[in-house]
């Protein structure tokens, strides 16, 4: 039951208690909603007022500008680029990416993925070609993201882009390794491998004491306890390394190369590409496609992290639009390759940082980039002290912890090691692109091989059923085995066939169902069992109905009926074909657990009071079954207060319901339920008659019944002191929603009043709940206490699925 599952809170100053729905971003899909979210531009607390600045934006844009800082001039240093190049690419990446792009919250810059790829092609074409590479990369960028194509580079296996990011960061570690060493790092992964033991041997002991302390700052500052330590990790690890490294190499007097930085008259631009058209158009692509499906993954993992943020709903952002990100990365891009900068991307450790600073707008990413520009000008005499050595053990630790030992548990859970491997492999050995290539035609031959692999066998248990198990999937190309094994099974013989696979296609049935029609001709019993040994229900039948079969919950009206459909009286087939495919499909699966509920009786936790509208199925979106919901339905979801709590004219005038109290008192005082949840529901009937005519009229039962309903509409015109429920994050799209939430609100008082529920209520071993659901949208919400407002209700980090 997971719509509408109890929260305990505390409030002794109410009769009741409602369930504390967890806050989380939901934006909703039309394109016009009734009240808009704001924009993450718009200042939360100045409506319509454009500043782009939040505070909390401000704070956040200091802590990752003072992570993006040192990691932005080690990045330029692994590349063999100009150091002013990667404070270039950190300023460009985040106010102009940080502008235009699609994902507030990701932060955008030099990236560790591409370390290896540019110093290939500075090594190759030279610093200069390599500006104008990036600049034709930011174009295809642009294009692509014209195209909306992004979504398509989420399709390369995780396995792939693990592998590849774990291959360069080894790549990069045995680069770096060598500064640290105090030497001077090889052109290629395999020559810094063979000069390793030599470097080993005789180390640069000044480089390598500097570089052993900014590894163990970075490794040790998150750990450091007590109050003092929670009071120093609020500065980044990063910095807190580079910066002690640095001034103990400056008191303690080593000579050390340092960071140089040369005027920025003599900034190297950007010049024409030279060189072979085919390698040049590989380069391009090389950085296109990295920096654009690094991009687009950290945008779609900064998604979940703001999505689990707690926050007020003014501090929640959209989420990310993939293609506008990708004409943000490629505008980028060509800004960054004419002013001479690294190539730039989105960066998931500063995003990362980002979200957890409490950044709420692209003003954090744009006021990093702001401040990164600031210090290339002002603190050049700062940055010029530090040691290359400390820079080099910063992009060493970031390349070691690239091989993200959370992605290898990943990729080896869905059987993807192999993939995950050879990408590593391939990128370590032969390049990125290379690599990349490598790890799409392993990941496409295991595929293939799972595909086609499938092992059948036959045996005989001791009850003389014979068993055919298969093991993979059930392909065209399994058939003939298929065929062989149950052609082994004798005649009259009960039969078994074990499917431990997840996919069969239209051969493999035809030929399964034949195989089981004519063996069950013949006397035989078959039963299709999954790997759990449950039985695998068959499909609709044809003579049912001609449609495609639905899940058991839909109600699907039938427009192309079977030519044998089965008769009902009046001609309305509908009800009898639900029931048939009731006994056939799904009684099976059941009859075991209501057999014991049968025996045991009901004990339901719940009682669940809604409306009679044929459109809310409460077994479907509260995901209960049998037994678990005592469930009163009425026009309008209305608990009629008991008599003693009537006022005006209805007071003692015997127009309550003894049937809704009885109920409540048969689920309180006899089943024993343990909470409550009045719900209604978006596009009530009753709701909208109560805003018509029909509560004054007393000569019909409905006009008489909705009477129950006039406390709703006081409580929405705001009488007497009642608040007027709302929707968290949005307001309510008309008369009848609004009169909906206050209709709960009221209904729940109702109950409150009642003497078996508030007895319980006083002793603690009953909640109440109120619940809305949005019908066209298939969202719960759930009546926060606290806020005075109905929350929507997400999955939890393990419920969700991608789309």
């Amino acid at each position: 039951m997971s719509a509408c599952s109890p929260t305990h809170l505390d409030r002794p100053s109410r009769s009741y208690r409602f369930a504390r729905a967890k806050r989380t971003t939901r934006i909703p899909q039309d394109p016009s909603p009734p009240c808009p979210i704001p924009s993450p531009d718009t200042l939360p607390g100045r409506p319509g007022g454009r500043f782009p600045v939040h505070p909390a934006d401000l704070s956040a844009s200091v802590t990752v500008f003072l992570i993006a800082l040192p990691l932005s001039l080690g990045i330029a240093l692994a590349t063999g680029a100009p150091l002013q190049a990667g404070l270039v690419a950190a300023a460009v990446g985040g106010i102009v990416a940080g502008t235009l792009g699609g994902a507030p919250l990701q932060v955008s810059g030099p990236a560790a993925g591409l370390t290896v790829i540019t110093a290939d092609l500075i090594q190759i074409y030279g610093w200069r070609t390599t500006c104008a590479l990036t600049v034709v990369a930011g174009l295809t960028q642009l294009a692509l993201g014209c195209v909306r194509v992004a979504r398509s580079a989420l399709a390369v296996s995780p396995a792939i882009v693990h592998g590849m990011l774990a291959g360069i960061g080894v790549t990069i570690a045995l680069a770096q390794l060598h500064v640290v060493l105090g030497g001077s790092p090889q052109s290629s992964a395999v020559a810094n491998a063979l000069a390793l033991p030599g470097q080993l041997a005789a180390p640069h002991l000044a480089a390598l004491t500097v570089s052993v302390l900014t590894v163990s700052v970075l490794l040790l500052w998150p750990r450091l306890p007590g109050a003092w330590g929670r009071a120093l990790r609020k500065a980044p690890a990063a910095l807190a390394a580079v910066a002690l490294a640095t001034a103990c190499t400056v008191l303690a007097g080593l000579h050390l190369p340092r960071v140089d930085l040369p005027s920025w008259r003599s900034h190297a631009l950007p010049e024409l590409p030279h060189g072979p058209a085919l390698g040049l158009l590989a380069a391009v692509l090389t950085i296109t496609l990295v920096a654009s499906v690094e991009s687009l993954l950290s945008a779609v993992a900064v998604d979940k992290l703001a999505a689990a943020r707690r926050g007020e709903p003014e501090q929640r952002v959209p989420r990310a639009n993939l293609d506008r990100e990708l004409r943000g990365q490629g505008a980028a891009n060509v800004v960054s390759g004419l002013l001479g900068g690294l190539p730039v991307t989105g960066v998931a450790v500063r995003s990362a940082a980002n979200v957890a600073a409490g950044a709420v707008s692209r003003g954090s990413a744009v006021l990093h980039g702001v401040w990164v520009l600031l210090a290339a000008g002002l603190l050049v005499g700062v940055l010029e002290l530090i040691p290359l050595a400390v820079l080099a053990a910063l992009v060493m630790v970031v390349g070691v912890q690239m091989v993200n030992l959370t992605h290898i548990r990943s990729v080896q859970r869905h059987r993807e090691v192999l993939v995950y491997a050879a990408t590593l492999a391939a990128v370590v050995l032969l390049g990125v692109l290379e690599g990349v290539a490598v790890g799409i035609a392993v990941a496409v031959s295991v595929a293939l091989h799972r595909l086609a692999h499938t092992r059948i066998t036959v045996e005989e248990e001791p009850d003389g059923t014979h068993r055919v198990l298969v093991r993979g999937q059930l392909t065209f190309l399994a058939v003939p085995r298929l065929s062989r094994a149950l052609g082994q099974v004798p005649d009259k013989a009960p039969a078994r066939v074990e499917l431990d696979g997840s996919f069969m296609d239209h051969a493999a049935y035809e030929t399964l169902q034949s195989w089981q029609d004519a063996h069950i001709a013949h006397g035989g019993t078959v039963g299709v069992t999954g790997r759990d040994g449950r039985r695998i229900a068959e499909p609709a039948s044809a003579s049912v109905h001609s449609c495609r079969p639905w899940t058991p919950w839909r109600n699907h009206a039938c427009t192309r009926p079977g030519p044998q459909a089965v008769p009902w009286a009046g001609g309305n087939h509908q009800l009898a074909s639900g029931l048939s495919a009731f006994q056939r499909n799904t009684a099976p699966l059941v009859r075991e657990e209501l057999a014991r509920l049968a025996r045991e009786g009901q004990r339901p936790s719940h009682l669940f009071l809604t409306c009679a509208d044929s459109r809310l199925v409460t077994s479907m979106i509260t995901s209960s079954g049998p037994g678990d919901l005592f469930t009163v339905r009425n026009v309008g979801n209305l608990v009629p207060p008991p008599e003693k709590a009537r006022t005006g004219e209805d007071a003692g005038s015997g127009t309550g319901d003894d049937s809704v109290a009885a109920a409540i008192e048969f689920a309180v005082d006899v089943l024993k339920v343990s909470s409550i949840t009045v719900c209604g529901h978006s596009g009530c009937g009753a709701m909208q008659a109560m805003l018509g005519a029909v509560p004054d009229e007393r000569r019909t039962s409905l006009g008489r019944w909705l009477r129950h309903g006039l406390p709703s509409l006081e409580r929405m015109a705001g009488r007497q002191g009642m608040h007027r429920p709302r929707i968290v994050g949005r307001a309510a799209a008309d008369a009848v929603e609004e009169l909906c939430l206050a209709n709960i609100v009221q209904q729940l008082e109702h109950l409150a009043a009642h003497d078996s529920v508030a007895h319980r209520v006083a002793e603690g071993t009953l909640e109440l709940h109120g619940m809305y659901f949005h019908v066209g949208e298939a969202q719960a919400y759930l009546l926060d206490e606290k806020a005075e407002a109905f929350a929507p209700v997400a999955p939890t980090a393990q419920e969700q699925r991608p789309a």
